[in-house]
């Protein structure tokens, strides 16, 4: 019976893997070892960054250069002449409130708006420059003008009166232009209206102003009597010639911005003279006198520049067109 006794197995108690000691370096970073956050994908970091980028550097071109086509919209649009006018009036604000009273600061962004709108950048160029003359002839010794008591007011800031009045004719060359008046065969026409208006009103404060602080011996354009400086109707050699200088700058500044050609320089600077001469008889001879309160300043304006668009408009019908065919 002890022979068939077989031996005890021994049960092993060496597990299959290893149990964690302190004796076990090894086994206790296995199983203690604490999980480290997964690091965010440094491909996807630059990607979301570089989409970033892109979107922000698509978006502002994008809108700079609809902007841009849009002032290039040939022919100008209404959207086109508000969004350019608009900006040149900011960035050019401080020059000119020099020259314009808030009021007349308003109503000469409605004519740029209406010029650019009809005659594009080069018609808004032409008024610019007429804006920048007649402004500087008119604070030419300014201090003397106002001891005379013959200086325009408020120093020669235009009000909207002024505005309108210096303006009117161009306002409707303009319209008949964006209306399409006569179409192709006449908006040369209007054109040329519009830049013999403005060179009218340049050569009639030019020579005014000029004539008034330099003006040596003036002469009442009626009776050729000598007058003080300043009387309606008064002028001067020396204003004269500076109107007719005025006149021709302007007129070739509409030929070098292609609103009119060389043989209406000619034209305008006749039509600018004969309305000048017009508008000084007026003056003197019914400007605010009895019966005629209604004919101030703004109102004699008026008529000067209309006088010089309509006879500029019927020289080039009537002379100038048949001579050349």
């Amino acid at each position: 019976m002890a022979a068939s006794l077989s031996t005890p197995t021994i049960l092993s108690l060496t597990p299959p893997f290893p149990l964690p000691n302190s004796h076990n370096p090894t086994s206790k970073a296995l199983f203690f070892t604490p999980l480290k956050p997964t690091p965010k994908n440094p491909v996807l970091k630059q990607k979301s960054a570089s989409q970033i980028q892109a979107s922000a550097t698509d978006f502002d071109p994008g809108l700079l250069q609809q902007a841009i086509q849009l002032v290039k919209s040939s022919p100008p649009t209404w959207q086109s002449a508000l969004l350019s006018n608009a900006a040149i009036f900011v960035l050019g604000s401080p020059v000119l409130l020099s020259g314009l009273s808030p009021p007349g600061f308003a109503a000469a962004f409605l004519l740029g708006t209406l010029t650019w709108r009809a005659f594009s950048y080069s018609g808004f160029l032409l008024v610019a420059t007429y804006f920048v003359i007649g402004t500087a002839a008119t604070k030419v010794k300014m201090e003397q003008k106002e001891a005379q008591g013959v200086a325009e007011k408020m120093k020669g800031r235009r009000g909207p009166g002024s505005v309108v009045g210096s303006s009117a004719a161009g306002c409707v060359c303009a319209a008949l232009s964006i209306s399409g008046i006569g179409g192709v065969a006449l908006a040369p026409l209007w054109k040329l209206g519009f830049v013999a208006s403005f060179c009218t009103k340049l050569s009639d404060t030019v020579s005014s102003e000029i004539g008034k602080a330099y003006g040596r011996t003036t002469y009442l354009v009626t009776t050729f009597k000598i007058v003080p400086r300043g009387t309606e109707g008064a002028v001067s050699l020396e204003g004269t010639l500076a109107g007719i200088l005025a006149s021709v700058l302007l007129a070739s500044v509409g030929v070098v911005l292609g609103q009119i050609n060389i043989p209406q320089v000619v034209i305008c600077v006749i039509a600018s003279q004969i309305a000048n001469l017009g508008e000084s008889i007026i003056g003197a001879v019914f400007q605010e006198k009895e019966g005629f309160q209604w004919l101030n300043n703004d109102a004699v304006n008026v008529l000067n520049i209309s006088m010089g668009s309509i006879l500029a408009i019927l020289m080039q019908q009537l002379f100038l067109q048949n001579w050349l065919t």
